[in-house]
């Protein structure tokens, strides 16, 4: 843990004071209250089917479709809401003992599989390799050629092919469960016309890692539902893109762009993990794309923060073509340059989707932020006011760590695998980046209520909050979260008196 205060990372500009930004914020103006959306939630039994794959309900549906047939106030869904995220804490324990039953099993036959050795003295990997080459040097060629048959330029769209090598892909055994989810998500992106609304359902959960690269593009909106059009669209963005880096990127040399170019260059060395940001083609994939960026969206221009967002689109699009579990270890410059080409234009253009949805929060004076700061702020008062108090009392402001949270979306603060397992989510959610943030950050801070409440002064607190104990966090952890976030949205969104005081 860091000894001392972090500056706020991030700002483009200093936060408001409102003496000094009277223009923007009236005096007397109101604190900015959480949006309240419009479809109502009237009954339990939208809440629990809209919900039950995501807590993995289980043994508990009886009991549960039971309540369910009445009209629950707020107070019975939060009651009943807590009781899911009790069992599923439960089942995941369970789910651990079982799992490693099963790798016993699984390690057992596969040391069986190991022990025939090949004429050079060098295991086969498995049967099926052992009767389809006689050499790994030749399996190797082989991976190589079919990787690089496997490039856009093909008739085939590369999503579908990848999709039809994954039963044949080198990749860890899978648990029932897993294997199970799996076969949804392949059978939905199976059909010439994918249901999106299906799509978003089965994500919310999570996606599995064979499967995420089609299903965020499709749920970011860079690809097309229909099947036929997908490979078109490809070819036309990924062109559209690289003739704006043949328009613009000569120029971020140029008096009125140099300052821009040189922020980024300084950014993309903070950026995480450390291991794929030292490499020099990474860097400059990643600088190519903050500037276009930036050069295309003048009302916001570039903002230190936007640089971790291209992250998790550039890692998940990168496992599109390699086998590698840790892609942070991975040399990306290995890769075909056409394939790198595609990478970096898929990323460019899923962020943009991205930052489209929340362009106020790097605009000028960065009101979004603020407004979302100030949100939070509101809501943690409302839901634990004994934190809240606590905070106030030793003079600790949302905006000396939140700031983070909503500029970074969260990425500062956990694992790169588990930002992107919560991307799972807000791709799946109605404005997910916009709006679910927000209960998720409040169920972030709440998470640490204990560890908050027995600090006792300013310091200690801001650098236990800038510097959250998350290095070992899991997507169980993340499941979790989302769950005590859904909670709160469904309880404050939806009935925005019900935390009236």
């Amino acid at each position: 843990m860091s000894s001392r205060i972090q500056h706020v990372y991030g700002a483009q500009h200093p936060p408001f004071d409102p003496l000094l930004h009277g223009t923007l914020i009236k005096s007397g103006s109101k604190p900015p209250t959480t949006p309240v959306k419009l479809k109502k939630v009237s009954t339990f039994q939208e809440f629990e089917s809209n919900t039950s794959d995501a807590w993995d309900l289980g043994d508990d549906d009886d009991e549960l479709l039971a309540i369910a047939a009445e009209n629950l106030n707020t107070e019975v869904v939060m009651e009943t809401a807590h009781k899911v995220i009790q069992n599923h804490s439960k089942q995941q324990e369970q789910h651990k003992v079982q799992e490693e039953h099963l790798q016993e099993e699984k390690q057992e036959e596969f040391a069986q599989l190991t022990s025939v050795a090949c004429g050079d003295n060098r295991l086969v990997k498995s049967v099926s390799e052992g009767h389809t080459s006689s050499s790994l040097d030749n399996a190797s060629e082989n991976s190589s050629m079919q990787r690089s048959q496997s490039l856009p330029q093909t008739s085939i769209p590369p999503l579908t092919s990848g999709m039809a090598d994954l039963n044949t892909s080198v990749c860890p055994a899978l648990s029932e469960r897993e294997a199970s989810r799996l076969d949804k998500f392949k059978q939905l992106l199976a059909g010439p016309n994918t249901d999106l609304d299906e799509l978003r359902k089965l994500s919310w959960s999570g996606i599995p890692k064979r499967v995420r690269p089609i299903a965020w593009k499709l749920l970011s909106g860079y690809l097309p539902a229909n099947v036929d059009r997908r490979e078109s669209t490809l070819q036309r963005k990924r062109k559209e893109y690289f003739a704006f880096v043949e328009q613009y990127y000569d120029s971020r040399n140029d008096e009125n762009h140099q300052d821009t170019y040189r922020q980024i260059h300084i950014d993309i060395p903070r950026m995480s993990p450390e291991v794929l940001r030292l490499q020099p083609k990474v860097t400059e994939i990643f600088e190519r794309i903050l500037f276009i960026w930036a050069i295309r969206h003048p009302a916001s221009g570039y903002v230190q923060g936007i640089n971790d967002l291209v992250t998790p689109f550039f890692v998940v699009f990168v496992c599109e073509y390699i086998e590698e579990e840790e892609v942070e270890n991975f040399d990306v410059s290995s890769l075909p340059e056409e394939v790198l080409q595609n990478i970096e234009a898929d990323s460019y253009w899923c962020m943009s989707k991205l930052l489209d949805g929340i362009q106020d929060n790097y605009t000028f004076a960065q009101p979004g932020i603020q407004k979302k700061v100030k949100m939070l702020e509101e809501l943690v008062s409302r839901i634990d006011e004994q934190v809240h108090r606590h905070l106030d009392q030793h003079e600790v402001k949302y905006l000396q760590f939140a700031f983070r949270w909503m500029n970074n979306l969260l990425m500062r603060e956990v694992p790169l695998r588990c930002t992107i397992r919560l991307w799972d989510t807000y791709q799946s959610e109605p404005e997910g980046f916009s709006h679910f943030h927000l209960y998720v950050c409040a169920a972030f801070l709440v998470r640490w209520r204990k560890e908050i409440l027995e600090e006792k002064d300013f310091q200690e607190l801001l650098i236990f909050l800038q510097n959250l104990p998350t290095v070992h966090w899991g997507n169980e952890d993340i499941s979790v979260l989302l769950a005590e976030a859904y909670k709160l949205k469904f309880a404050f969104a939806d009935a925005p008196n019900h935390y009236k005081k």
